[in-house]
């Protein structure tokens, strides 16, 4: 539990945070897919079941890229913070 405490709190490398950037907005896309039959002010639609399954697996994706990628960590700005 440390190590994933650790890692969180480091700095992850530039790749990574723009992996998290795209992972975050797939996965809001995927929610607002997921989401558009039950919106206040929208007539109640019922979506095509191969929509409804694009929505969950974008949801999936975005959370599993994003927290993969909020687990990396830069050694070398660590080594350089610790000089």
């Amino acid at each position: 539990m440390n190590e994933i405490i650790r890692r969180l709190t480091s700095p992850t490398p530039k790749f990574f945070k723009n992996l998290i950037k795209l992972g975050l907005s797939i996965g809001a896309a995927g929610a607002a897919i997921l989401l558009l039959p039950v919106t206040p002010g929208i007539p109640k639609i019922d979506l095509p079941p191969l929509l409804e399954k694009a929505g969950e697996v974008m949801a999936i994706i975005g959370a599993v890229a994003t927290a993969v990628s909020k687990l990396t960590v830069d050694d070398k700005a660590i080594k350089e913070k610790n000089k």
